[in-house]
């Protein structure tokens, strides 16, 4: 009785370890994110693998109206520490989620995360918040040593972060004053790889990377898309934000703002082999904004990027030196700091309105207005080049502007083999103001009388 007792638990524990053994064989593998061809300066911290078998699978509630946020936080402080976090069910997270005490931790999204749309006022009221242009956002992650991927073989619909936007586009078509989490943070991160992951209809912004350093995001599906032909509002595709050494690439961004935007002392910068639509163009800023603010956006490389739709490609947007009313929740000027040390490398546009964009009067309609009260943020040594595809029809033959607000505002652009064509077959022509223009391969007229367009 005894030998069979314990043949039986036996062949239990055989049993348990294979069906075990091919839960964990659906997990995969941590991938091997590279910065190509270009990295961030210097060699990104090591990762070493996690503990052999140390898996928390998160579990998933039950209700329609359940809250899988208190799930996540336990899963995460679990496997903190060596251990791997697996999201391969359905959750809904209807809470605001502080995880910035991961260390050394994996987390593999197979299945699919959601955010609670009920109520967009409950996160209009309870997300995290940032000064910085009234930011929030629905959770935040911090850190060292993090790996997040997920497995875009997978069919849509898995390894995938959903904002379900759509409710708060609507809802900000009555109140413009709404607050409108942002999909994803990292936040105070050292030392992270995001890869291999869908992202779908972010309230705001996608994501933002802040206070953060050694952070390389690779193979990931960004898409924003409204039922109904709801204006999508902002969506920007990467916001980097007082962070260091930060290397995106090889993703896909199907957006209706800026598809990656170097916010306030983003520094040593690589954006680079992406597939843009629908975009605001890769923009510097908007800097400047705030009075008493110094902003450094320094030593950045884009390289290798396709545009299409878009309003603008290569950009650099600068707030005044005098208040300025942009939007609801946006509003600035007068800021100091600089943008130096600048490349856009091989940037192949498809029917944008503007190849070229640099304003030092982001928000302001004015022209007057900003030629009395100059930026306080200087723009210098930005080189622009091998530039080549096609403009849209919008302000032909125009392609693209480049104005500085005052002399001394701007030094050093250069403009270097750009073949843009618009469509009409003439010539492109650019607007130029307080430029060297002995450095511009392009042809310039004079600025345009009359207000900006600031839409």
């Amino acid at each position: 009785m005894q030998l069979n007792l314990i043949g039986s638990l036996g062949a239990f524990l055989a049993l348990f370890s294979l069906v075990s053994a091919m839960g964990h064989a659906k997990i995969p593998s941590r991938p091997n994110v590279i910065p190509a061809p270009y990295n961030a300066g210097k060699a990104m911290p090591h990762s070493p693998p996690r503990d052999k078998g140390r898996y928390c699978h998160v579990k998933q509630g039950c209700n329609k109206d359940r809250d899988d946020a208190p799930h996540i936080l336990h899963a995460l402080q679990e496997c903190n520490n060596g251990g791997t976090a697996v999201f391969d069910k359905s959750y809904l997270i209807g809470s605001p989620l502080d995880l910035t005490f991961l260390k050394h931790i994996d987390i593999v999204i197979t299945g699919d995360i959601a955010f609670d749309d009920f109520d967009v006022y409950y996160w209009d009221n309870n997300s995290f918040r940032y000064a910085f242009q009234n930011q929030t956002v629905f959770w935040k992650l911090g850190g060292k040593d993090v790996n997040i991927y997920g497995d875009l073989s997978l069919e849509e619909g898995k390894s995938v972060i959903d904002g379900r936007g759509q409710a708060y586009w609507e809802e900000l078509q009555i109140n413009s004053a709404l607050y409108r989490p942002m999909l994803f943070a990292f936040d105070g991160m050292k030392g992270a790889t995001m890869s291999n992951l869908r992202m779908r209809n972010p309230p705001n912004w996608f994501n933002i990377i802040a206070n953060s350093t050694d952070i390389i995001i690779s193979n990931m599906d960004l898409r924003a898309k409204s039922l109904n032909n709801v204006k999508i509002a902002n969506s920007d595709g990467w916001d980097t934000y007082r962070s260091d050494r930060v290397v995106i690439q090889d993703s896909f961004i199907d957006n209706t703002d800026d598809c990656v935007s170097f916010k306030p002392n983003s520094t040593n910068v690589v954006i680079q082999n992406l597939e843009c639509i629908g975009s605001h163009g890769i923009s510097i800023g908007s800097i400047g904004q705030y009075k008493n603010k110094t902003d450094i956006v320094e030593n950045l490389q884009i390289y290798n990027i396709s545009m299409t739709n878009a309003s603008d490609f290569a950009r650099i947007k600068v707030w005044p030196g005098v208040d300025t009313d942009f939007q609801t929740h946006l509003t600035g000027g007068g800021g100091t700091g600089w943008v130096r040390n600048v490349t856009y490398d091989l940037l192949h546009g498809i029917n944008n309105d503007r190849a070229i964009t640099i304003t030092q009067c982001y928000g302001q309609s004015n022209k007057t207005l900003c030629n009395e009260y100059p930026a306080n943020l200087t723009i210098e040594d930005v080189t622009m080049k091998n530039i080549y595809g096609t403009t849209s029809a919008k302000l032909d033959p125009q392609a693209g502007t480049l104005v500085c607000s005052a002399p001394d505002r701007c030094s050093n652009i250069r403009v270097e083999n750009i073949t843009v064509t618009v469509p009409s077959g003439q010539p492109p022509v650019y607007e130029c103001r307080n430029m060297d223009n002995s450095l511009l391969q392009l042809t310039c007229i004079a600025e345009s009388d009359g207000d900006r367009d600031t839409s």
